[in-house]
């Protein structure tokens, strides 16, 4: 029959799942608040290619220690004797630390789209990558907001009207 301690690890498998579901996504309409007050430029032009991209946090480790350390609590508890508390809980670290980094990696993943815009004032290309919950299309005008990040917002109107020089 299997001891109490056995049982504790099928909550705390399911509690580490449905926390990385649960895990905010990146979202391009977030923006950290330190950003709050600080001024950013504005650099208008259309979109002119777009390409799905893979988005993946950084691994910082917390993850992998945060798990290692529960896993191996969790892991001590099992066992009679001395030597099956320290292997379950040399096992249950390990197990620990591979899901909590496999939960950090989760819980920071998403998808992105990286976009080509052709600036307006200076014709030259350039590259913002972000998600996509404003629907933004190849061939749409944009803002580019260039601060802590940059970021494309909507633009209103059509692109400025370049003159033409004239040759005497």
């Amino acid at each position: 029959m299997p001891r109490p301690s056995h049982l504790l690890l099928l909550p705390v498998a399911l509690l580490a799942l449905s926390a990385a579901a649960c895990a905010p996504q990146a979202m391009n309409s977030t923006v950290p608040t330190y950003a709050v007050g600080q001024v950013g430029r504005l650099e208008y032009g259309t979109i002119v290619g777009a390409r799905p991209v893979n988005l993946q946090a950084p691994n910082t480790g917390i993850g992998g220690v945060t798990g290692g350390v529960a896993g191996g609590v969790i892991g001590s508890t099992i066992g009679g004797d001395w030597r099956a508390r320290a292997v379950g809980g040399v096992l249950g670290a390990a197990l620990g630390a591979v899901g909590g980094t496999l939960i950090e990696g989760a819980a920071g993943a998403g998808q992105g789209v990286e976009f080509v815009v052709r600036l307006d004032r200076s014709g030259s290309d350039v590259t913002v990558v972000q998600t996509n919950e404003e629907g933004f299309q190849v061939g749409e005008r944009v803002a580019i907001s260039l601060g802590d990040r940059a970021r494309l917002i909507r633009a209103a109107g059509p692109a400025p009207m370049v003159p033409t020089p004239v040759w005497r």
